[in-house]
């Protein structure tokens, strides 16, 4: 550190990154600027900044990056071919709409399926959503019922997708398989968010009917038809999937397996679909690109933390929160991590994954806490965040539902958060006796 200043300020980025996103800033710029002060608190010089930003091309965060611009290409393939629209087809074309419960529980069930598959919850709602409001409007869903359900359920596939990037960040922060995730992780919390979601959709039916409804236009039947091409590029790419998914888990493939998924089932899927093998790859870099942008933060939020672990700031934490974990032991420990990643720490899911998990790693080993567990903590200090305000996802959740009712969606959010925190509570108790 420069000056002799005491590792504490080594935060002084991470405090400034967190003032940034609060205050709605752009994401690129903010950690720019981040990734300065960093190098500045500790005395970097031109050429090693340079070469940081050159080593940083090879690191962790960039390859979640990458997966996410994949993911992004992939969704655009599938779009493209009409796969993705025929999936959501198939699955609502399978059930009988009797009543609105039944509505509910499919349409959560197709958000859940499509972002799990496609990694991104603005993305592949954006695509279900004008299939999904004409059949749930025939039956007398709410535009405030249908934006919770695209929020929760839709947030339940970024917790057992075995590519979506949380799910991939997590693993390959803590080393654990995707079983141990998801038996310790993934299923419980979607678990979570998905009762939540169905019993607070009810609720919000219950309230908003009579008061809000879709316009006569939004209640006829949509008319898309799979032809013979779409539905056979939709099994090719399911079968793709399952193939690569069983080999996947079976030789323990780690985090750049996705990579080699997103690249494979895109071209092939394409190609099936009618493409040619330069058009699947030019929709693919198309898809892609929109999350180039996404790819270049990355890039640099691995310098960002870098500089903030050398200054002996995360350390630093470590020793001053020994006397409040020497009093309530790992059980107070697992709590106040989730609690700082959740209220604490704002950005991209995955950035708050890899900051809490480089924030409370040095107590982590020191407690020698198991990391089945601590995927647990991650996981909620990541992803629950975007249920507590009104986030970016939230209100684009809404949006996509034709909804105004924030409150709706804050009520939703909040109930799942006090049960998230209560299961938290209880599997800290437990791990510990």
């Amino acid at each position: 550190m420069i000056f002799n200043l005491n590792p504490l300020w080594g935060f002084l980025p991470l405090l400034l990154y967190i003032i940034l996103m609060l205050m709605g800033k752009d994401m690129n710029v903010s950690v720019l600027l981040c990734v300065i002060l960093g190098a500045v608190l500790n005395g970097e010089s031109i050429m090693g900044f340079a070469n940081t930003i050159k080593n940083s091309l090879g690191s962790f965060c960039a390859m979640i990056g990458f997966i996410i611009v994949l993911g992004s290409g992939l969704a655009e393939v599938l779009s493209r071919t009409r796969v993705a629209h025929n999936l959501v087809y198939t699955v609502v074309s399978r059930f009988k709409l009797k009543n609105k419960k039944m509505a509910i529980l499919i349409s959560m069930a197709t958000s859940t399926l499509m972002v799990s598959l496609l990694g991104t919850l603005a993305g592949s709602n954006a695509i279900i959503a004008p299939i999904l409001i004409p059949i749930v409007a025939s039956v007398g869903l709410t535009p405030s019922t249908l934006g919770v359900i695209l929020h929760g359920a839709g947030a339940t596939g970024l917790y057992i997708g075995p590519f979506v990037p949380p799910v991939v960040t997590i693993m390959g922060l803590t080393k654990i398989t995707y079983g141990s995730f998801m038996m310790n992780a993934g299923i419980p919390l979607a678990i979570i968010v998905w009762g939540s979601t169905f019993f607070m959709a009810c609720w919000t039916q219950r309230r908003t009917e009579g008061k809000e409804t879709y316009a006569e236009t939004d209640k006829e039947a949509t008319s898309f038809v799979p032809d013979e091409r779409c539905k056979r590029a939709t099994w090719v790419f399911l079968i793709v999937m399952a193939i690569m998914i069983v080999y996947g888990l079976y030789i323990g493939a780690g985090a750049s397996y996705a990579i080699l998924v997103m690249m494979a089932a895109s071209i092939i899927v394409g190609m099936v679909g009618g493409l040619s093998l330069k058009d699947s790859l030019t929709t693919m870099i198309t898809g892609g690109s929109k999350m180039f942008w996404m790819f270049f933060m990355f890039v640099l939020f691995d310098p960002f933390l870098n500089y903030v672990s050398a200054s002996g700031a995360f350390n630093a934490v470590a020793e001053l929160m020994k006397p409040l974990i020497d009093v309530g032991g790992k059980v107070a420990f697992l709590m106040l991590s989730a609690a700082v990643g959740v209220f604490g720490i704002s950005g991209t899911g995955v950035a708050q994954a890899q900051i809490t998990h480089e924030l409370f790693l040095p107590m982590v080993n020191s407690m020698n806490i198991e990391m089945a567990i601590w995927s647990l903590i991650v996981l909620v200090a990541c992803q629950i965040t975007f249920f507590v305000t009104p986030t970016v996802d939230m209100v684009g959740q809404m949006g996509l539902a034709r909804s105004k009712n924030i409150k709706a969606m804050l009520a939703n959010g909040w109930v799942l958060t006090i049960i998230t925190f209560g299961y938290v509570l209880v599997r800290a108790i437990l791990y510990t006796m």
